[in-house]
């Protein structure tokens, strides 16, 4: 049955499962894969009609392959600013898709851990998304629909090159490798930055929340490789799956041992302090409702905090990003309004929550 972009914002989606191997650091792992076909021009070139064209075909090719059957199929054209927006805080599009212009969109599986995106910067993003660690599982799931994909439509393709891309740094492979960490340990003990500089002596690119242009908020940080071309799929993603990202969870998980052994009180303070705020506020923003939520997932990770478990507080942090917060209550709203309804929104799911505390 297919799913409905009402349906998805009942649900927090499937990179706030809070599941997979290393869930309590690792939010969230993703691979795209960019392609575009050979008998059309790349979209910076391209006409209206041939948007159009490449839109079309693209939908056709996917709704009658095996794994668009059931999927959502969003026509960005006729999608509300909130919805788009929507589907940004989903991750299941970028922020540059959402505010594109002309023939685009996006197929959605009921999952959610599948996106095509359809005329973004090229004209096919293949997008895998889990829970957890799991790149392994995610090449061979990307693979699969690539594989299935190329014996319907001709991408182009150098024999030299590789794949050819809109923007040079993706020429080659294609492949974006994406992992979302939660890092509140190490910002704490001021060893984020030493993290960061040993992810970009191997040229690994560390973003926000989302992706390239966004701050990190919430201790959240995206790391992903930067070029793809005289690399294959498999060693690009064994720089992370066997250094990197093992090592970078490693160090948080000492961190927040070597806090709870020598700073204890002050750990317990950060995270029932930022539970009193998001309690009895009265206005608050998306960021700073982000921030204090940080602390209290380390909590619970950590058996510190226990009012209530990781899939509310996943649900509280998808519910009060902007657009979800509008989408649930039906209209618009500016920015004030905006913080009014969420701080009324925290208080109410929180009262209704809670569970008695043994702290």
């Amino acid at each position: 049955m297919t799913v409905t972009l009402d349906d998805l914002t009942r649900t927090t989606g499937e990179w706030l499962r809070g599941e997979g191997p290393m869930s309590d650091v690792v939010l969230s792992s993703r691979i795209r894969l960019a392609r575009n076909l050979a008998e059309q021009p790349f979209l910076s070139t391209a006409s209206s009609t041939e948007r159009t064209e490449v839109f079309r075909r693209l939908t056709e090719e996917i709704a009658s392959s095996p794994f668009g059957a059931d999927a959502l199929l969003v026509d960005m054209a006729d999608t509300d600013e909130i919805d788009r927006e929507v589907l940004v805080e989903r991750h299941l599009i970028s922020r540059q898709h959402a505010a594109g212009e002309g023939s685009r969109g996006v197929s959605i599986s009921p999952t959610e851990t599948q996106a095509l995106m359809i005329n973004e910067e090229d004209h096919l993003r293949i997008q895998v998304l889990r829970s957890g660690m799991q790149l392994d599982e995610l090449w061979e799931e990307a693979n699969r629909i690539d594989d299935l994909l190329s014996q319907r439509v001709a991408y182009a393709f150098d024999r030299q090159l590789g794949y050819l891309t809109a923007c040079p740094t993706n020429v080659g492979t294609g492949i974006r490798v994406s992992v979302m960490l939660h890092l509140p340990a190490l910002k704490l003990t001021k060893e984020i930055e030493r993290v960061a500089r040993a992810a970009r002596d191997l040229r690994l690119a560390v973003r926000g929340l989302y992706g390239e242009g966004t701050d990190t908020v919430g201790d959240l940080y995206q790391i992903s490789n930067q070029t793809t071309l005289g690399k294959s799929e498999e060693e690009i993603i064994q720089t992370f799956t066997g250094s990197i990202i093992p090592k970078i969870v490693e160090y948080e998980l000492a961190a927040r041992a070597s806090l709870a052994k020598r700073r204890s009180d002050y750990l317990d303070d950060k995270i029932w302090r930022a539970y009193g705020i998001l309690c009895h506020t009265r206005s608050i923003s998306s960021g700073e409702t982000q921030s204090l939520l940080s602390p209290i997932r380390m909590g619970i990770h950590m058996g510190r905090f226990d009012r209530f478990d990781i899939p509310m507080l996943n649900e509280l942090f998808l519910h009060t990003q902007p657009a979800h917060l509008q989408k649930i209550h039906g209209r618009s709203m500016d920015e004030d309004e905006r913080g009014v309804e969420r701080a009324r929104y925290l208080r109410k799911r929180l009262a209704a929550g809670s569970k008695p505390s043994s702290a």
